[in-house]
C-alpha cells in the first residue's frame, strides 16, 4: 500500500476510534442522577440540628451506612403488626439494595454515640391535620449529618409502603423536588416515593438509589 494510503488508512481508524469514544462517554452521561435531591443542595442549606418534636424540619443526612432502625412495640406510640410488617417490608425492598447496610436493631440505644439511627412511631404528627407523616432528627452529629431521627405516621392505616418510603427518605437526606438541583416538581414521578403527594405502591426509583449510593 502506497504511504499516503497507509496515512489515509491510519487516520480513518483514528477518527473513527475518536469517535466510538465520544459516544460511549456521552452514553455515560444517561446514567447520571436526574437531579440532586440528597441534602444540601444549593435550594437546601439549613443546617441539621436537634429537635424535641417535629416542625417540618427534614434536613439531615444520616451518619453513616450502617443503618439500624427500630420500632416502638409498647405504650401509646407502638405500631401495629400490620404496620410493623410494611416497615420491614420497605427496609427489605426499598434500602437495603442500596449501599447501606440495613439491621432491625431489637436492642436499640437512645443515647450515646452510637444511637439508633431510626426509631418509627405510630403517632399524632402534631402538626396541620393534612400532615400524614413527620420526620425529625432528634440528636444532631454535625451539621449536615444527625445520629439519631424519628418517623411518626399517623395511625388507621397510614404506614403505607410509599409514605413509609418517603419518610425514611427524609431520614437519610432525601428532599422534595422544590429543594433539589436541578429543581424539579415535587410531584415529578422520576422522584420515586419522594415526591409528593405519594401513592402507596412508590419506591426509591433509580435517581432516589443513584444520590444514596452517591452520598453513602
Amino acid at each position: 500500500m502506497p504511504r499516503t494510503a497507509k496515512r489515509l488508512s491510519l487516520r480513518a481508524a483514528c477518527i473513527s476510534i475518536a469517535a466510538f469514544t465520544t459516544v460511549a462517554v456521552t452514553s455515560g452521561v444517561a446514567w447520571a442522577a436526574y437531579t440532586d435531591n440528597m441534602y444540601p443542595t444549593q435550594y437546601e442549606t439549613t443546617a441539621c440540628f436537634s429537635e424535641g418534636g417535629p416542625d417540618g424540619q427534614v434536613s439531615c443526612q444520616t451518619d453513616n451506612a450502617t443503618l439500624t432502625y427500630y420500632m416502638d412495640s409498647s405504650g401509646s406510640n407502638m405500631l401495629e403488626t400490620v404496620d410493623r410488617d410494611v416497615v420491614f417490608e420497605v427496609m427489605a425492598q426499598e434500602y437495603a439494595p442500596t449501599d447501606f447496610s440495613v439491621s432491625y436493631d431489637s436492642t436499640p440505644s437512645f443515647s450515646g454515640s452510637a444511637e439508633t439511627d431510626i426509631v418509627y412511631e405510630e403517632s399524632s404528627v402534631g402538626m396541620s391535620s393534612s400532615t400524614l407523616g413527620v420526620t425529625f432528627c432528634n440528636n444532631a452529629a454535625s451539621t449536615t449529618k444527625c445520629d439519631q431521627q424519628y418517623i411518626r405516621i399517623r395511625g388507621a392505616g397510614y404506614y403505607t409502603h410509599g409514605r413509609t418510603c418517603h419518610e425514611t427518605g427524609h431520614a437519610v437526606g432525601l428532599l422534595h423536588g422544590g429543594k433539589s438541583a436541578p429543581q424539579r416538581s415535587n410531584s415529578d414521578p422520576k422522584l420515586g416515593c419522594m415526591r409528593t403527594p405519594t401513592s402507596p405502591g412508590d419506591g426509591l426509583g433509580a435517581n432516589n438509589i443513584e444520590n444514596i449510593n452517591a452520598t453513602y
